[in-house]
């Protein structure tokens, strides 16, 4: 059995190669760009086959594919019909899909953030093969987003500090996939990944103080000034559907699951350890 792992330039499929790897089981390490997987901070294990596989790309799915059993997908909708297609063809039984929780939300289908994972999701499971749902909530690694100001002013600008999430670390989320990949009593459901606890995004921040031995400030600031500092790095109707989420979750813990457990056979890890294996990326 040989596992196809797209999107390995990230942080949970290296990981999840990693994993594969470590325990004897074949695996093919996919990217957009091969070329650049052994220059990654999360260097792929040595003799690990290495392909090239655009999932907007369909010319590259016959080679990535080719004696393929299972696949650990990204939910890129671009090309998820010839995809499936070449992944029937090519004799896969078994997908595992990194999708999202915005999947639940009521407005899935319209709303900008969960749309594509929906529609990715829809594809897999109307296909004929089996298709295991992995629904993460935020990432904790989301907080890098907080380095530059941390380290330049001590401080972080918020429009919702008292806004929850239960964030989960990218470890729980491959040691997830590769129980998803390997298990077959847990392949063909849906399992929707939290952390172990909701935070305010200013606890979170707090604890990011915490680790790296310095204090940081939480600066509350207008949605349209946030929405304004964020120009450069997301288009304005995200940036809207960011704001609407973490406004509807002012105040409001946000659900834990008990997922990560129940696959992993562990209990999620918590923010307070990101923090401390990430610390030094918000000293100064």
């Amino acid at each position: 059995m040989t596992t196809l792992v797209t999107g390995c330039r990230g942080r949970i499929g290296s990981t999840l190669v990693s994993l594969l790897h470590r325990d004897g089981h074949a695996v093919r390490a996919a990217s957009r760009t091969p070329e650049g997987l052994a220059a990654t901070a999360d260097a792929l294990p040595a003799g690990v086959p290495v392909v090239a596989c655009d999932l907007g790309d369909p010319a590259t799915f016959g080679a990535a594919l080719d004696g393929i059993d299972s696949v650990f997908l990204y939910a890129d909708p671009s090309g998820i019909d010839a995809f499936l297609s070449a992944a029937e063809t090519a004799g896969v039984s078994h997908i595992v899909l990194l999708s999202s929780s915005s999947v639940l939300a009521p407005d899935a289908r319209e709303n900008l953030i969960a749309s594509s994972h929906h529609a990715v999701e829809q594809a897999a499971i109307a296909s004929p093969l089996t298709t295991t749902l992995l629904r993460p909530g935020a990432f904790m690694s989301n907080a890098f987003q907080w380095v530059q100001p941390v380290r330049t002013h001590g401080s972080v600008d918020l429009p919702h500090p008292n806004s929850h999430s239960s964030p989960i670390h990218a470890g729980d989320i491959a040691e997830a996939a590769l129980a998803a990949l390997t298990e077959p009593r847990l392949q063909g459901a849906a399992y929707h990944l939290t952390g172990p606890e909701s935070l305010t995004a200013a606890e979170q921040v707090g604890m990011l103080a915490a680790a790296s031995g310095r204090p940081v400030t939480v600066n509350t600031v207008t949605g349209a000034a946030w929405k304004e500092s964020m120009a450069a790095f997301m288009p304005g109707p995200i940036a809207d559907a960011l704001l609407a989420y973490a406004a509807g979750l002012d105040g409001v813990p946000d659900e834990v699951t008990s997922d990560v457990e129940k696959l992993t056979g562990h209990p999620a890890r918590t923010f307070a350890t990101w923090a401390e294996e990430n610390a030094a990326a918000f000293r100064p």
